[in-house]
């Protein structure tokens, strides 16, 4: 019984991407990137045990994803290069040929993912990988990182 109330507790936690009216680039690629941590935790807590594996939030996070990559490059005009707390590298400005296949790459891995529909862990952990290491290879060539 409380596996099934902590599966449905998880299952109404997983937040969409952003799709309330703009606050602006910055702000709304904040929004978004917070959605993904959010559902990249959920998701990596699942896979190690620290949280109930459940089919329906493992398909709600890949769905989100796919959600986010979508809309993820829209919301990075030139205009915000600067102007706010940003950690966009340059790079996105500056190399768009390879900023426009990486995130078409990424739109590619996430509508794969949820199209896998996976059933247990060991399914979402292939559908989650194939999407987490876009996460990685964007950070590390787009991303400033924290000092």
């Amino acid at each position: 019984m409380m596996r099934a109330v902590l599966a449905a507790v998880l299952a109404t936690a997983v937040i969409l991407p952003a799709t309330v009216a703009s606050a602006g680039p910055i702000e709304d690629r904040k929004a978004i990137m917070k959605g993904n941590g959010r559902d990249t935790k959920l998701g990596g807590d699942m896979l190690k045990g620290v949280a109930p594996f459940d089919a329906a939030t493992a398909n709600k996070i890949l769905a989100n994803y796919a959600a986010a990559a979508k809309a993820f490059p829209a919301h990075f005009p030139a205009t915000s290069k600067t102007g706010g707390e940003t950690e966009a590298s340059s790079a996105i400005w500056s190399m768009p040929a390879d900023w426009k296949i990486a995130t078409e790459k990424f739109q590619k891995d996430t509508v794969a993912a949820a199209a896998l529909k996976p059933t247990d862990a060991a399914s979402f952990g292939k559908a989650f990988g194939m999407v987490t290491a876009n996460c990685k290879s964007c950070h590390e060539g787009f991303r400033i990182k924290k000092s």
